[in-house]
C-alpha cells in the first residue's frame, strides 16, 4: 500500500501568537518562523522514502515543500478552504464584526461566514487532488496542503500544527487515515543546525562564530565532565550551535528563545535566553554555553577581559553599563570557577 504524506504548511508572515483566518483566498508567503519550520522538514525520518513532493498553490505551501524538492509539483485543489467574509481577517476582527456567527461557530463548527466553500466541497475536491497525486507518480509522496483541507480527509484538525505530518495509505482510490498530525522535530546534529542558521540569514562569519564557540564549549564541558561535573554534552554542543540563531534581528536572544521554543526545542530555548544572561553562575550547560561565547570574538578564542573591553563601547547610558558589569562580574565568576575545578588556566 502507497502513503501519503499529508503536510500542513509552516507558519505564514503573521505576527506570533495572534489568530488569523487564513483561507484559500488570501495568499500569505512564510514568515521568518516558517522558513526555519520548513528547513526541518527534509531531516524528518517519515518522509526519507518520499519520492515526488506535492504542494498546492498557495505560495505559503509552496515555500514549504521547497526544502524537500526544489521542483515541487503544484496541483489545483489541495488549497485551504476558502472562507468567504472571514477569509484573510485576524480573529480580533472576526469577533468585532460577526459577533452572532462567531459565537455560534464555537458550539456548531459547520456554520459558515457568506460566501465559505461548503465544508463537503472541500473534502471531495481535496481527496480528488490527491487521487489526482497519485496518479501522477510511484511510491509514496509528500504533499503539502493546508489545516482545514487535511482535516476533511484525516476526520482531526486539533493535532494538525504548523509541518505537522499525517499519514494515509492509498488502496487505489481509497484514503486510509493512519497518523494524524505528528510534530515535526528531527534530532539535532550539525547538518541540522546549520540549515537553521542559513535559513536564519547567518552569513559565513556569523557560522564561523558559532562553529567556534561550539567548539570550546565541547571542550569545556569534556574538561568539567573528567571533574566530576554532571552536563549533558550533546544539549551544550547543539546550543552553542545555535546560540546566534536570531543574530541578524532585533534583540536577537530572546528572539532565538522564541522561535526555539516554537521548533519544539525548549531545552535549548532555554540555553540561548541565557546566553546573554545567565539565571546563576552555577555550572550548568547555560553557564558552559554562556562563557564560551565571551571567550570567543569572531571565530577567534580571546581572553574574556579583552572580549568586554571590546564590548565596553557600546555602553552609551548608565542602564548599558550597568548591565554590562553584572554580564562583566558573571563571566569572569565562571570562568575562574572552572579554572579552580580543572586546576588549570583553561580560560584565561
Amino acid at each position: 500500500m502507497r502513503k501519503i504524506y499529508l503536510i500542513r504548511h509552516a507558519m505564514p508572515d503573521i505576527p506570533l501568537g495572534e489568530r488569523w483566518c487564513i483561507g484559500g483566498q488570501t495568499d500569505i508567503p512564510l514568515g521568518k518562523l516558517g522558513k526555519l519550520q520548513a528547513a526541518l522538514l527534509p531531516f524528518a525520518p517519515e518522509l526519507d522514502g518520499v519520492e515526488t513532493v506535492f504542494c498546492s498553490p498557495l505560495i505559503r505551501a509552496r515555500e514549504t515543500a521547497l526544502p524537500l524538492r526544489p521542483d515541487p509539483i503544484t496541483v489545483e485543489g489541495l488549497e485551504e478552504q476558502r472562507m468567504g467574509a472571514w477569509d484573510g481577517l485576524p480573529f480580533t476582527e472576526i469577533m468585532r464584526r460577526f459577533p452572532k456567527l462567531y459565537a455560534a461557530r464555537e458550539q456548531n463548527p459547520t456554520l459558515l461566514p457568506e460566501g465559505a466553500e461548503p465544508d463537503e466541497a472541500m473534502r471531495e475536491r481535496m481527496h480528488a487532488a490527491l487521487i489526482n497525486c497519485l496518479r501522477q507518480s510511484s511510491g509514496d509522496i509528500a504533499v503539502v496542503s493546508h489545516k482545514s483541507a487535511i482535516a476533511s480527509i484525516t476526520g482531526q484538525r486539533s493535532k494538525l500544527g504548523y509541518t505537522s505530518v499525517s499519514t494515509l495509505g492509498a488502496d487505489g482510490d481509497k484514503l486510509i487515515a493512519k497518523e494524524t498530525g505528528k510534530l515535526c522535530k528531527p534530532k539535532l546534529n550539525d547538518t541540522v543546525c546549520l540549515a537553521l542558521l542559513k535559513t536564519a540569514g547567518a552569513d559565513k562569519n556569523l557560522i564561523a562564530h558559532c562553529e567556534a564557540v561550539a567548539a570550546l564549549a565541547d571542550e569545556l564541558c569534556a574538561a568539567l565532565t573528567e571533574k566530576g561535573i554532571a552536563l549533558d554534552a550533546d544539549l551544550i554542543h547543539h546550543a552553542a550551535l545555535l546560540h546566534d540563531l536570531a543574530r541578524t534581528e532585533k534583540d536577537h536572544a530572546a528572539l532565538g528563545t522564541v522561535w526555539l521554543k516554537e521548533l519544539a526545542y525548549p531545552e535549548i530555548a532555554d540555553i540561548v535566553r541565557q546566553h546573554h544572561d545567565p539565571d546563576t553562575t552555577e555550572l550548568n550547560e547555560a553557564a558552559v554555553v554562556y562563557i564560551a561565547d565571551k571567550a570567543v570574538r569572531g571565530s577567534e578564542r580571546v581572553p574574556v577581559a579583552e572580549r568586554f573591553k571590546h564590548s565596553l563601547s557600546k555602553c552609551q547610558t548608565p542602564e548599558a553599563f550597568a548591565a554590562y558589569e553584572k554580564r562583566r562580574r558573571t563571566a569572569e565568576a565562571i570562568r575562574n570557577e572552572i579554572n579552580r575545578l580543572c586546576g588549570a588556566t583553561i580560560l584565561r
